[in-house]
């Protein structure tokens, strides 16, 4: 199978014949892709079409694999040394007057350490990104380490790296692992793939997978356990290198990256939400971070780095680039969450009715390290107008990948003094418009198939009844189990869904809130009185939007916020009676 709008050729190397393929505009910076076991330059057919457009892409079959040919005998064929040959092969022939910048998934990022770290290719590499592929002398030398001073903790990263490690002894099994691939495991293994890492099915992988994977057990068998036991002490990056890692990967333990500072000394870490093969279920995060890199990089003398980018928090490795959209933006919590994501390097898109607030957050977002910031003056109560917007931020900025569904006002008083018009209100923003966020921008995340994660602001009032806030509270409590609900139903295309559940927080919302049942100067006299002790809790936004990243960072379902929220909630779950007691209490405002 070739890819779309490839150029092929032929590159003769050491008695090896390579099927090479470019995309792209040749003047531009040249970029390699590596592709890993069992696959074919074709892993990177997603990632190297979108990358065309900025830059000149080169992929090429590893010796043994898709359309190259393989090397007689098999044994002795595939070490690093001849993988390196290869490699400078192509680059030379696609790019012989300037540094490549190189790119390895898997198996393809093992050899792109050892490119990486050897004398011969200095001068000919200006960055690399490496992804699910450590280096085998980091690898061995990480073993080493942890057992010559054993501990608990110590004993239980080997321990867990090597069950995660089961295939590469299958691998080192003599004929078997031929045998199966060419049978029964290569007829199901895109099944699999299906399945397990949730790859679409498609065009991948290619019908030459059983030869490829047959042949691919060679690189392991002549280069793992002999790089292992003795790994070299001098295998320091002498290029920049970004390491992404998927937290879901099957294979490898995010422990083993610990050490590679002390390796690696201009080093980017990026974490993605994902499984093992990236390249085929996050083409566009990937996308965005590699050509992010080699445009920093392009340019500069070998071994150097760029200048150290403006610092962006606990959370640029998991959000550096990414799209976010928050309602609700233009102060109080949605202005704070806003920032944090811009502070940890995402793009975002602040969003609110207030035009002149929802302006002054993206330029706060701006200052704050976003890349990118918009501003979008919408009501997300009117579906027309968010439709609107959904199509207008899929057109113009891509399609989001964290949703935060804010926006939200108050309504306090008796069930009996609450109009029609009060409930109608209050469901329109606070239900309404978490109901248009998740559907338009949750159906343009499934339909991508790229994964995401949707963030929706309910209560600590969704689960805590109150005799003062029957409609609040209803409309919060219905955020809560539309989260619930929205979390079991996309669990399956790899987007995650968090409700938020703060307490009192110190933001306007006291400033806003409809108190029914009374004149215009008793509601602003209950006004000034909530918003006096908001301020004297002085909780701050920022706290809750910290919790709104580390929800989506470790995937949470129902994040109570503030102690009084975590003290409701327990009770909710294991004393609801006493909840029920303090519901009959009115508050004096």
């Amino acid at each position: 199978m070739s890819i779309a709008g490839a150029r092929e050729r032929r590159i003769r190397t050491g008695g090896i014949e390579l099927c090479v393929a470019e995309l792209g505009d040749e003047s531009r910076p040249t970029v390699i892709l590596v592709h890993g076991y069992p696959d074919s330059k074709e892993v990177w057919s997603k990632v190297a079409t979108r990358l065309a457009d900025r830059l000149h892409v080169v992929l090429y079959d590893v010796r043994g694999h898709g359309r190259s040919s393989a090397p007689t005998p098999l044994r002795g064929g595939f070490t690093l040394e001849k993988l390196t040959d290869d490699f400078l092969a192509v680059a030379d022939a696609v790019s012989p007057d300037r540094p490549v910048h190189l790119v390895g998934h898997d198996w393809g990022s093992v050899q792109a350490w050892e490119f990486v770290t050897v004398r011969r290719t200095e001068g000919r590499i200006a960055s690399f990104t490496s992804m699910s592929g450590p280096s085998l002398d980091h690898f061995g030398h990480w073993i080493k380490r942890r057992m010559r001073r054993p501990t608990p903790r110590r004993a239980g990263q080997l321990l867990g790296q090597g069950a995660k490690s089961w295939y590469v002894y299958m691998l080192h099994t003599p004929v078997l692992p031929e045998l199966a691939w060419r049978g029964p495991l290569g007829r199901r293994w895109p099944k699999i793939l299906q399945r397990v890492e949730k790859l679409p099915a498609g065009d991948y992988p290619t019908a030459s997978l059983p030869q490829d994977a047959a042949h691919g057990a060679w690189l392991y068998r002549d280069n793992v356990r002999a790089r292992l036991r003795r790994p070299r002490d001098d295998a320091y990056a002498h290029v920049p290198v970004q390491l992404i890692t998927p937290t879901g990967d099957a294979f490898l333990s995010e422990r083993l990256y610990d050490d590679l500072g002390t390796w690696v000394p201009h080093l980017t870490r990026r974490t993605l939400s994902a499984k093992h093969w990236v390249p085929r279920t996050r083409p566009d995060q990937l996308t965005s971070w590699i050509a992010e890199f080699v445009t920093t990089h392009e340019g500069r003398p070998a071994g150097t780095a760029a200048t150290a980018p403006v610092p962006r928090g606990p959370y640029a490795e998991r959000f550096g680039g990414q799209l976010v959209l928050v309602t609700g933006a233009a102060s109080g919590i949605g202005r704070a969450t806003a920032l944090a994501f811009a502070q940890a390097g995402a793009r975002v898109v602040a969003v609110d009715r207030d035009a002149r607030g929802v302006t002054r957050t993206a330029e706060m977002s701006r200052l704050a390290g976003a890349p990118e910031a918009w501003d979008e003056t919408v009501d997300v109560s009117d579906e027309q107008a968010m439709e609107k917007l959904a199509a207008k931020v899929a057109a113009e900025y891509g399609v989001v990948d964290v949703l935060v569904n804010n926006a939200g006002i108050g309504v306090s008083g008796s069930f009996l003094d609450t109009s029609a018009e009060d409930w109608r209100k209050v469901l329109d923003v606070n239900l309404w418009g978490v109901i248009h966020g998740c559907r338009l921008f949750g159906r343009q995340m499934a339909e991508r198939g790229q994964g995401g994660h949707i963030v929706n602001t309910a209560s600590a009032a969704a689960y805590q009844p109150s005799r003062v806030l029957p409609a609040y509270s209803t409309s919060k409590a219905a955020v809560l189990m539309l989260s619930e609900c929205l979390r079991a139903e996309l669990a399956g295309k790899g987007i995650g869904v968090s409700a938020i559940c703060p307490g009192i927080v110190n933001t306007n919302i006291t400033a806003t809130t409809r108190f029914a049942g009374v004149d215009e100067a008793e509601e602003k006299r209950r006004q000034q009185r909530a918003a006096r002790l908001y301020r004297l809790r002085n909780y701050p936004p920022e706290k809750v939007a910290d919790a709104i990243l580390r929800a989506v960072v470790d995937n949470e379902a129902v994040v109570p916020v503030t102690p009084e929220a975590r003290t409701t909630y327990f009770l909710s779950r294991f004393g609801p009676r006493a909840l029920r007691a303090i519901a009959r209490m009115e508050p004096r405002l």
